[in-house]
């Protein structure tokens, strides 16, 4: 419809100027007739427009007709004009935010690159989005996303980089399904591994997928152009993880098949040491990794592989088993040599003394290693004559070297016992003579029970002092508070059992019984200062004089002012009881207070008892002197005998009667 009404207004513009040259209404009145034919139904129009009503001014060019163009244009029909709409809207494309399309250069700045897509505007994209084409030229075809059709300002917002990242993303995903080789440049380092440009996307490298060894450097790889596969994809933030090793472990399972298929057990392999752990050896046998475990590696004990072998090394080893499955081999190198056991050395023999190293320690023994792969136990029963008990790890000492006899060899089971004792005589041979009762002899103290202390008196030789047996006075919770392991100890030989190999030992036997001659001085009642040692729910252990320990029970400790007597505390002690028989000595210090009463009561009574008897004597004085008793007399012994029955009664009279 605009087009009509811009070739109306052209048709005005032209009649107005033809007005401006004077033309005259003759000249107008030809322009009129000389119209198309076509335009005959605009003049009948013009015919019959109403007159203007006759009031109004008349103006210039009032008979106009708007429809005629004086110039020779042609009129469309309802038609026509609708399939030029159509024509003039298929002009535009319809566009989305998100789609991809290509694009023409038609123009180049300094800082962006002018695209032209079909749409009603063209489109500009930074230059730095190019960078990979830098013969960029106008006419070229790029490939570019819609950001927005429309941004704020009205503008077409395009992507290159955006685009390349979905076609990149599209092919790493149908790369990922069908297993493709990919190349891709490292860019940079991050942390954990590399990044990798694939297709113009960046992709991720880890380091353990970087190769089938360790790799410390990644710097090395910076800028080089590699083969990888995608082994993991992230759909929803569009991440994708590569891996070089992954090719590399292809290539290595072909040749692992091609060696398996070849392989048998008891086959000589030459590998390289590749990695050396605690348990053992890894090998590389040319593309197949096998593992030699530590015990197959010498006939010999070792503590670590690295005692044999070293990194990078070449050995030959020998196929034990493999597993097709698991793709495990495990190797041998001991199984090249012949075992030691079979090539034994001559002087190796029962009887005979041989020299090893300790190379393991048990509680019942120690292993002596003769030669490699060759062992003989040394059981902790021959390692000494004394029947005393021997801890192994503290007699032996991994590494230390020992000579001792070979008692049993057994070539078959592969078994040797051996003994350190038997090196030297019996000593309980002539442990009589040596060693004979009631004699006296320094021991060495070797260990210490709850029981008792064991004493060593000579090699292979030595008893045990029971804790009854290490003082006459004190009494010993453990065999520790008196002496210790190490510490020198005379001891008195009490009783031999030789066929136990054992002997009866005590301490306190190097002097006389004090009991026999403390009975007189700690007699019952006798009176000891003593100090409180310890105390306990029963009652309190008291140190007295001479070395000796009593006990009070706790009733026995209060004090006359009602407490109690406690720890450390020093005061007067009475014997109430002596066991010579059981070492015991009970004591008290309530007994002495209360005996105290009790003897001023007593005293009390026997004062009254000392003036009864001498009234008694006399009134009997008096009645003998007197022949005959007078009224007075009689008052006098009346009051006299009052007394003496007040006397017995326990009550005192009011007056006392004095006889003349």
């Amino acid at each position: 419809m605009f087009e009509n009404k811009n070739l109306k207004n052209l048709n005005a513009d032209a009649q107005e100027n033809a007005g401006d040259t004077s033309t005259d209404a003759s000249e107008a009145s030809t322009a009129t007739t000389t119209a198309p034919v076509a335009d005959s139904s605009s003049v009948g129009t013009e015919e019959e427009t109403p007159k203007k009503p006759a009031y109004a001014p008349q103006t210039p060019h009032d008979d106009f007709d708007w429809n005629v163009d004086k110039r020779n244009v042609t009129s469309y029909s309802a038609e026509e004009k609708e399939k030029y709409h159509q024509v003039y809207d298929n002009t535009f494309k319809q566009l989305n935010d998100g789609e991809l399309m290509n694009g023409t250069v038609v123009g180049l700045t300094k800082t962006d690159v002018v695209l032209n897509i079909g749409f009603k505007s063209d489109g500009l994209i930074s230059l730095n989005e190019f960078r990979d084409l830098p013969s960029l030229a106008i006419g070229d075809e790029v490939e570019v996303m819609i950001v927005e059709k429309e941004d704020r300002d009205g503008h077409l917002n395009l992507s290159r980089r955006q685009a390349r990242i979905t076609r990149a993303w599209e092919r790493i995903m149908e790369v990922h399904k069908t297993g493709e080789v990919i190349t891709g440049t490292v860019t940079s380092k991050t942390k954990g591994g590399l990044i990798v440009d694939v297709f113009g996307m960046e992709t991720f490298l880890p380091g353990s997928q970087i190769d089938v060894k360790p790799v410390t450097d990644y710097d090395q790889f910076v800028g080089k152009t590699m083969e990888f596969k995608v082994v993991k994809i992230n759909e929803t933030i569009k991440n994708a993880v590569v891996s070089h090793k992954a090719l590399i472990e292809s290539d290595i399972e072909a040749q692992r098949a091609e060696i398996m298929s070849k392989l048998e057990k008891g086959q000589v392999l030459e590998g390289t040491v590749k990695n050396i752990t605690d348990f053992g050896a890894f090998m590389d046998l040319g593309g197949l990794d096998g593992l030699l475990y530590i015990t197959d590696i010498s006939w010999g004990r070792i503590s670590h592989p690295t005692e044999v072998l070293k990194l990078d090394q070449k050995i030959n080893v020998v196929v034990l088993d493999f597993d097709d499955e698991k793709k495990r081999i495990s190797l041998g190198l001991k199984q090249l040599t012949p075992h030691p056991w079979d090539v034994l050395a001559e002087n190796i023999a029962e009887g005979n003394v041989v020299k090893g190293k300790v190379v393991n320690i048990e509680d019942y023994g120690a292993f002596l290693e003769i030669q490699p792969g060759v062992e003989g136990l040394v059981h902790v029963s021959e390692i000494t004559w004394a029947n005393t008990p021997i801890n192994a790890k503290e007699f032996f000492k991994l590494g230390d070297e020992h000579e001792a006899k070979v008692v049993t060899l057994d070539k078959e089971s592969r078994k040797m016992s051996l003994s350190i004792k038997q090196l030297s005589e019996d000593p309980w041979n002539e442990i009589e003579t040596k060693f004979a009762e009631n004699s006296t002899h320094p021991g060495l103290v070797k260990n210490i029970t709850n029981y008792g202390v064991f004493v060593e008196l000579s090699a292979g030789i030595g008893g045990m002092i029971h804790i009854s047996d290490l003082s006459w006075l004190k009494r010993f919770n453990h065999p520790s508070e008196y002496t210790k392991v190490g510490a020198t100890i005379d001891v008195v030989i009490l009783g031999i059992d030789k066929e136990n190999r054992k002997l009866q030992l005590g301490h306190k036997q190097l002097e006389e019984d004090p009991w026999n001659t403390l009975a007189d001085t700690f007699a019952i009642g006798s009176l000891h200062e003593g100090t409180v040692s310890r105390r306990d729910d029963k009652g309190a252990t008291v140190q007295l004089p001479y070395g000796l320990e009593g006990f009070a029970p706790n009733r026995h400790l209060s004090k006359e002012d009602g407490k109690t007597i406690g720890a450390d505390e020093s005061a007067q002690f009475m014997v109430i009881e002596f066991d010579r028989n059981e070492k015991r000595i009970v004591v008290s210090h309530t007994r002495i207070w209360e005996q105290v009463q009790v003897d001023a009561a007593d005293a009390v009574k026997k004062e009254a008892r000392t003036d009864a008897d001498n009234t008694r004597k006399a009134v009997k004085s008096v009645q003998s002197k007197v022949e005959k008793a007078t009224l007075g007399d009689l008052g006098v012994l009346a009051d006299l005998k009052k007394k003496m029955d007040g006397e017995d009664s326990g009550e005192t009279p009011v007056d006392e009667a004095k006889p003349e």
